[in-house]
């Protein structure tokens, strides 16, 4: 496997010889969460198609302003000391338009962020540090913005080599102007790698502007060219001129952090269990579900597949689910409404899902 040396960050600063991929890590330093994209709980390892502000790899929202201009997948294809990464390949030759975007981006939670003091005079300087490889060589860009959108910071990076991993690093002076991140659980910033940005959300690279810009002018477009291949990994976000060390947190707790934003049940066994429920009626029964974690907010409720890949089940006969709905919510407990069949008022019963299915019972806290 090819390696690059490190890029040139957006000021022209040389940081080769660092080492960003090892090391030096200080806890929770890294405001960036599943950076070396380790945590795939919808998709696994699937390749997918992202619709606009779909959730793929953990953490990671997709903005599209065209469908199926490229798919999207966690790969094992990743530089020495990481795992995994995101695949991006593009499966058209798009010619963007002035106001198109195509993106990968990271929401970073109030509570996580406010200590960067933007928008005062005290604001800190970060540094974006990354791991990336691509079929295409050129000017590629991204973007750090507020909450609104209306504060952005345009940078970009050049990969010089094709197919070969590069080292990229940018470093930002806090802002010190606009309205940023309050110490809360809603967005404090958000981090943006562009695809392929149009004239109008682009503007010059190292500098704080006025206005919703996701990347650099003139950045490489990943989407004008069919076929085009683009991985990220080690992403991290750090207070202070330079880049240190990635930050590696064990397996269970990266997965926890994620599980903050979104978590599912089911789909792994059969006749798996997700939870206990007791009949109000002799066609519905509640069913109340732990959460594994404490979730940002009170999440709202999708599920995989059909209702009746879920059953409640008596021990001796199961009955399965002709509708699901959520009931209640908090950060730690759910309870869901089921409609079935064959109940009996008061009794107690199990939630299941039904023989041989793989649907999931699914979460979402996401910013």
């Amino acid at each position: 496997m090819a390696y690059g040396t490190v890029n040139a960050d957006v000021i022209g600063t040389s940081v080769a010889g660092s080492n960003l991929g090892a090391g030096d890590a200080s806890l929770m330093k890294n405001r960036i969460i599943n950076g070396a994209m380790q945590i795939s709980q919808r998709n696994g390892t699937s390749t997918v198609t992202p619709a606009l502000y779909d959730y793929t790899i953990d953490r990671w929202q997709t903005q599209v302003t065209q469908s199926g201009k490229y798919t999207l997948a966690q790969s094992t294809s990743a530089p020495a000391g990481f795992p995994n990464s995101m695949l991006i390949t593009s499966t058209s030759a798009y010619s963007i338009t002035t106001t198109d975007c195509f993106d990968e981006k990271q929401y970073i939670e109030g509570f996580n962020c406010y200590d960067l003091a933007w928008g005062t005079a005290n604001a800190k300087t970060v540094t974006l540090s990354f791991w990336v490889q691509s079929s295409l060589t050129g000017t590629f860009g991204g973007a750090i913005q507020n909450a609104s959108g209306n504060r952005s910071y345009p940078f970009s990076y050049t990969i010089s080599s094709a197919n070969t991993w590069t080292q990229a690093s940018v470093t930002i002076s806090g802002d010190t102007t606009g309205t940023w991140m309050s110490s809360n659980n809603s967005v404090g910033m958000a981090v943006l790698f562009g695809l392929g940005v149009g004239s109008t959300l682009s503007n010059t690279a190292g500098a704080w502007a006025a206005g919703d810009y996701r990347s650099s002018t003139g950045a490489t477009s990943v989407v004008g060219t069919n076929g085009a291949t683009f991985y990220i990994t080690g992403v991290q976000l750090e207070v202070g001129s330079s880049a240190t060390g990635f930050e590696y947190r064990q397996y269970g707790q990266e997965l926890a952090l994620c599980q903050r934003y979104f978590q599912q049940f089911g789909g792994t066994a059969t006749y798996e269990y997700i939870g206990d429920c007791i009949c109000a009626s002799s066609t519905s029964a509640y069913a109340g579900i732990s959460l594994v974690t404490t979730m940002r907010a009170a999440p709202s409720f999708s599920y995989t597949g059909v209702a009746s890949d879920f059953t409640t089940d008596a021990g001796n006969t199961n009955t399965q689910c002709t509708a699901l709905a959520l009931n209640e919510a908090a950060v730690n407990k759910v309870r869901l409404t089921l409609t079935t069949s064959g109940l009996t008022t008061s009794s107690y019963r199990t939630f299941l899902t039904y023989s041989g299915q793989t649907s999931k019972v699914q979460f979402s806290a996401e910013l």
